[in-house]
């Protein structure tokens, strides 16, 4: 059984299919990036599995248990929690305040939900900055403090959507660390990212959408020759670039 699966996914917007007959599964463990070029649906769908639009057809499974109609929140309280690409944190709270209100999803208590925020501020890298005020963060720091939110729901999947958009090549090579040390502890995850480098060195399996259908899906080095991805999206250019993994 897939820990969380859509199948037939479908969602339309007026006249434009924005996600057209979906097929996705995330086992256990798995780090599945999405790509595709801008309008592709790649958000869309992540605004389906998490639940801010629902489906006009197609079901969404987590641990076999239909989520479609439920409230974001509570698909969040289930294990589904996500990033979203524009960051923004409560910019007159602390790090530690921002990522409590995470913490708050799973922990009735501020005391439980405090011992768990001030946990992942550390792992994210912000504790030196857990007193400070989110609108003084850097947009790195900022990008971590996103992540920072929704690791502290407690979640079994982890939609991110661009984390490394608006990052320099330092600051996303951190980034990758820290995905890489996140993901070995046990965290199953869904990338929506749009450098290629990165996507392709974290993931174990990539699907592509274009025009909200799923045209490729396969390993990394494999779907980043397939002749529909280079003509829809990486080019000739990325082919000939890419590093082997």
């Amino acid at each position: 059984m897939s820990l969380l699966e859509a199948r037939g996914l479908s969602k339309r917007f007026g006249g434009v299919r924005a996600v057209d007959h979906l097929d996705l599964a995330l086992a256990e463990g798995d780090l599945l990036g999405l790509i595709g070029p801008n309008g592709a649906g790649k958000t869309t769908a992540f605004n389906l599995l998490s639940g801010f639009l629902a489906p006009d057809a197609g079901e969404i499974r987590l641990r076999g248990r239909s989520i479609v109609g439920l409230k974001p929140h509570r698909i969040c309280q289930l294990g589904v929690a996500r990033t979203f690409q524009i960051v923004r944190p409560f910019p007159r709270m602390t790090v530690l305040q921002n990522v409590e209100v995470g913490a708050l999803a799973r922990h009735a208590g501020t005391g439980a939900a405090v011992r768990v925020a001030r946990a992942v501020v550390e792992q994210v890298g912000l504790g030196p900055k857990a007193n400070a005020v989110a609108s003084g963060l850097t947009m790195p720091e900022r990008k971590r403090l996103e992540l920072a939110r929704a690791l502290a729901t407690e979640p079994a999947v982890l939609l991110l959507d661009e984390v490394m958009a608006g990052l320099n090549p330092t600051e996303i090579e951190r980034m990758v660390v820290l995905l890489r040390e996140i993901h070995a502890a046990g965290m199953s995850m869904l990338l929506i990212e749009h450098n290629m480098r990165a996507v392709m060195a974290l993931s174990q399996r990539v699907v592509v959408l274009n025009f909200g259908s799923k045209i490729a899906e396969g390993a990394p080095a494999e779907v980043a020759r397939h002749p529909k991805v280079v003509e829809a999206y990486l080019g000739e250019e990325y082919v000939d670039a890419a590093p082997a993994r």
